[in-house]
């Protein structure tokens, strides 16, 4: 696992508790910083959709050095998107013979940022898995049973029919989209559009309240909404984006359902309130703000807005 994030934490312990061993590669020094154990406070929602409680000082094995010379049978890389850049160019001559699965959010190119590694041994897909650790290190987040895995309009390859083996090993059915790309950019507008909403509400406590109203989603749904013509112009089809389809879901509808899900369904509530890094949310309205100036193309609530996410 490369680092010891949100994301990969929570797929490492599902792995190891079905029988594989799994280690984390973490940057020098990080190692005495983390400890030997993680604590975990999570609603694992792969069978029961409320989720079964999981507290436990999870003990890990954490690694600071790493290259070629390893017997890894998959690398798995789930980062923030402002930072692939830099860990394509680390892991470039470190991948070996092993399998590289990607599971994080592009607006670039997906294929030009992977373009110095090796095509054959990359497998595309996305988390669902969310939270976020407290200031007292507890990892407080919520893991279901899917995942998105993709290719770009070619064939199922064996390393991707090995990375699906893998995830039903651990309770976790993966969901194959074949253009990926249209999933990747058309689910970064859809975060973008939550983004320029939520960073209003800097406490879990004020945006779970927000979530239960019709102000909220009607805002979100309008940022999406003008992002579109971004995707358009990148000639994406989104019809091959199944995030786009919230955007056409009356803003009432949505926020009737969020109080159903924030009531009863507390997996879903504690991924929600648990994502809380402002510099991400930051970087996503960042990102199509400058895309949109690139293309000429007038995103009017982002640029109204710009002084939220440009400080």
């Amino acid at each position: 696992m490369f680092g010891r994030g949100v994301i990969s934490t929570q797929y490492a312990w599902a792995f190891e508790r079905a029988g594989h061993i799994v280690e984390f590669y973490v940057r020098p020094g990080r190692k005495a910083e983390y400890g030997a154990t993680v604590t975990l406070n999570l609603l694992d929602a792969r069978k029961k959709i409320r989720g079964v409680a999981v507290k436990e000082d999870w003990r890990v094995k954490l690694i600071e050095d790493f290259n070629a010379n390893h017997n890894y049978d998959l690398i798995f890389v789930s980062v923030q998107h402002y930072q692939f850049k830099k860990v394509a160019e680390y892991l470039s001559d470190k991948i070996g013979k092993s399998t590289l699965l990607l599971l994080n959010n592009f607006w670039e190119e997906p294929l030009d940022q992977t373009k110095n590694l090796p095509t054959e041994q990359l497998v595309w897909g996305f988390p669902m898995a969310g939270g976020g650790f407290d200031n007292n290190r507890v990892l407080n987040g919520s893991l279901f049973g899917s995942i998105s895995i993709g290719t770009f309009g070619t064939e199922v390859t064996e390393r991707t029919k090995e990375v699906v083996a893998l995830f039903q090993s651990a309770d976790i059915k993966p969901k194959i989209s074949k253009d990926f790309r249209a999933y990747l950019l058309g689910h970064f507008i859809v975060d973008a559009a939550f983004a320029l909403e939520r960073i209003n509400y800097p406490t879990s406590e004020g945006l779970l309240k927000a979530l239960k109203t019709s102000t909220y989603w009607r805002n979100v749904i309008a940022n999406g909404k003008e992002l579109l013509p971004i995707l358009k112009a990148r000639n994406v089809v989104l019809a091959n984006s199944s995030d786009l389809k919230l955007l056409s879901v009356p803003p009432w509808l949505i926020s009737f359902a969020m109080k159903i899900v924030l009531r009863f369904l507390p997996a879903m509530k504690q991924m929600l309130a648990g994502h809380s890094n402002q510099t991400e949310m930051k970087a996503y309205c960042q990102d199509v703000f400058a895309t949109a100036k690139k293309m000429n193309i007038g995103i009017a609530r982002f640029t109204k807005n710009k002084n939220l996410f440009q400080q």
